[in-house]
């Protein structure tokens, strides 16, 4: 575990958003960040790990009931169904689905200007061009060919020998590499790497909590690591951040540096309790990725099902 002491400021925060910022590093008009780091070569060693054609699904079902973790609720309404025909023939029936995707209840996938730091989003565009009929730039719609790569899941918990890590518990460097080292494989340039912490599992356990104020995540040394070993795209059955941080400058210090600084999307909400039993009974850590955005035009993120497959 992790104790905080010392409260740190907009200095120290600043360096360390420094050491991870990639802005530039693929031109000044650039919007897909790490995504460039998932060439075509990336994407065809990713397929070939693909051997028995097993597909599961990282992601929730669409939460539509409100509690301590889901304070917007998706509305999901029938517009036409056949137990209240009176008596008509149905010939079809339908839906309606509205979610606003942000928060600590839905799986999604976070677009690059979702957060701004000192005024701007990746790559030094100001928050104005995120406008209120939409983003101008940095949206979900750069992965809308999508997103496909190598994915590596790294459990935490599995590794320490628990079920779950408590929301008071940071996950350091040492412990991504130990999650490295116990199962063979290292996080490469062009990676999706998926964290688990086990919070589904402390969830079905205990019940719901108010994650807001008390969650596991990555510590922010972490942060430059991922910078370092070219990962495309990160993912969590939180929200990455943990939230016991001691920075007084922003809320969310892994949410600005990987979206504002590296250019990196989020993953976040994911459930990853299937995929870690996928992965534990086959003794296989990577597999293929698989992720479509929606093509929503201005969009800040995207509701999103990552299939991995074997």
């Amino acid at each position: 575990m992790v104790v905080e002491q010392q409260l740190l400021g907009t200095e120290v925060f600043q360096a360390l958003f420094d050491r991870c910022s990639n802005w530039g590093r693929w031109g000044a008009d650039d919007e897909r960040g790490t995504l460039n780091l998932i060439t075509a070569e990336v994407r065809v060693r990713a397929a070939r790990l693909v051997r028995e054609g097993v597909s599961v699904s990282c992601a929730h079902p669409i939460n539509t009931v409100g509690d301590a973790e889901n304070s917007s609720p998706a509305m999901h309404f029938m517009v036409r169904a056949g137990d209240v025909a009176d008596g008509t023939t149905v010939a079809f029936t339908a839906d309606y689905l509205a979610v606003a995707p942000h928060g600590i209840a839905h799986s999604h996938l976070d677009a690059l200007c979702h957060f701004v730091w000192q005024g701007k989003t990746y790559n030094g565009r100001p928050a104005s061009t995120v406008t209120s009929t939409g983003a101008r730039a940095n949206a979900i719609t750069i992965g809308q060919d999508g997103i496909v790569s190598r994915g590596v899941l790294l459990d935490i918990p599995r590794v320490q020998g628990k079920v779950w890590l408590e929301p008071d518990q940071s996950i350091a460097i040492a412990d991504l590499e130990a999650a490295e080292r116990q199962v063979g494989v290292q996080v490469a340039q062009g990676d999706v790497l998926l964290v688990r912490t086990g919070r589904q599992a402390r969830r079905n356990a205990i019940g719901a909590w108010d994650s807001r104020s008390a969650l596991s995540g990555l510590h922010h040394d972490v942060a430059p690591w991922l910078k370092e070993r070219g990962v495309a795209l990160l993912g969590s059955d939180g929200v990455s951040d943990y939230r016991a941080h001691p920075f007084t400058v922003t809320m969310h210090p892994m949410h600005v540096l990987t979206l504002v600084a590296m250019g990196m999307q989020l993953l976040d909400n994911q459930n990853l309790e299937d995929l870690a039993a996928a992965c534990a009974a086959r003794s296989r850590w990577e597999f293929m990725l698989v992720i479509a955005p929606l093509k929503l035009i201005g969009g800040t993120a995207s509701m999103v099902n990552p299939v991995a497959i074997f």
